[in-house]
């Protein structure tokens, strides 16, 4: 008899049982992770969230998350609440992988490519995600919101390997205090080099034709200078793009992260209020407009802000033409 009952025992506990892919106790949890890059020994993947009764012949717009961690770590999950909201809201929501210096060696123009290679490889498997390759948002906090910017912005930095024939531009931006200026008036000179201290920060590559973005930022942000979205709003309004600043008042850098990744420390109020916001700025500019077109390649442009004569002072920003 106790043989009997140990070996019932021994059924049960090596029984597998498919993962809830819902908010459960030790956590959110996606429900696929799909690899999208492979180089040598790395492999990176996109840890995707499917709205309920998904399926691959839906045409549903998608949001990519990019981790920050000053390019040089940070982990996926850090964007798995954000995610799930969004599900609840009918949307596809992918957490990306990229490389970071800590675990890969790699520097911030390495993390730029991945970006470009995930928001490609999303689009030509739209049809297999089951999402719309012209209704995808390109998302990020921090540095994750640094290369996010960069998908929009920034010509090159594209895998040689890849199809470039498929856009890597998305078709909006959703930035939560991104790294906007990467020289000595912003945050990593030390870390893209003092003779490329341009070449990937977006406040200096701006120019007509961005997506629509909404950059979310605290005025008291003591790593990202609130400055720097002040002036990557009004160059990209003098450029004639669509952008939107939402700045909260006295709020620190990483102010955007909900309970799941930031614990006792996250601000629930402030993040309903985001997240709603960000999905409001989503509806209108991409789910429900008729102005949404296809992604383009980008063509050979004139950087605006060469032509600009800005001060940096908060306040004093004024435009020379």
């Amino acid at each position: 008899m106790k043989a009997f009952f140990l070996s019932l025992f021994l059924i049960h506990t090596t029984m597998v049982f498919p993962v809830q892919n819902t908010s459960v106790k030790d956590g959110i949890v996606p429900d696929e992770i799909v690899a999208y890059k492979t180089m040598e020994s790395t492999k990176l993947s996109l840890h995707v969230f499917n709205p309920k009764e998904h399926k691959a012949t839906d045409n549903a717009p998608v949001i990519v998350f990019f981790f920050g961690g000053g390019w040089s770590g940070g982990t996926p999950k850090q964007f798995y609440q954000q995610s799930r909201y969004f599900t609840e809201k009918g949307m596809v929501a992918i957490s990306a992988e990229y490389r970071v210096n800590r675990t890969h060696g790699t520097t911030p123009f390495d993390a730029v490519t991945d970006a470009k290679s995930a928001i490609r490889w999303v689009r030509k498997h739209a049809k297999e995600l089951g999402v719309d390759p012209n209704k995808i948002i390109a998302s990020g906090g921090s540095a994750g919101g640094h290369i996010a910017a960069c998908t929009g912005i920034i010509e090159g930095y594209d895998a040689a390997d890849e199809d470039l024939t498929i856009s890597s531009i998305p078709n909006a931006m959703v930035l939560y205090n991104p790294v906007l200026d990467t020289t000595e008036k912003g945050y990593g000179m030390t870390k893209v080099g003092e003779e490329r201290k341009t070449d990937i920060s977006p406040n200096h590559q701006i120019h007509t034709g961005v997506v629509p973005t909404i950059v979310f930022h605290g005025t008291a942000d003591k790593t990202v200078p609130f400055e720097n979205a002040k002036r990557f709003d009004l160059f990209m309004k003098s450029a004639g793009n669509d952008c939107v600043l939402v700045p909260y008042e006295g709020k620190d850098h990483g102010f955007f992260n909900g309970s799941f990744f930031r614990g006792e420390r996250a601000d629930e109020i402030v993040y309903a209020d985001l997240m709603d916001k960000s999905y409001a700025f989503i509806e209108e500019r991409v789910i429900t407009s008729k102005e949404v077109k296809p992604a383009r390649i980008i063509a050979n442009h004139m950087v605006l802000q060469q032509q600009m004569n800005v001060p940096i002072g908060v306040g004093q920003m004024q435009v020379k033409w």
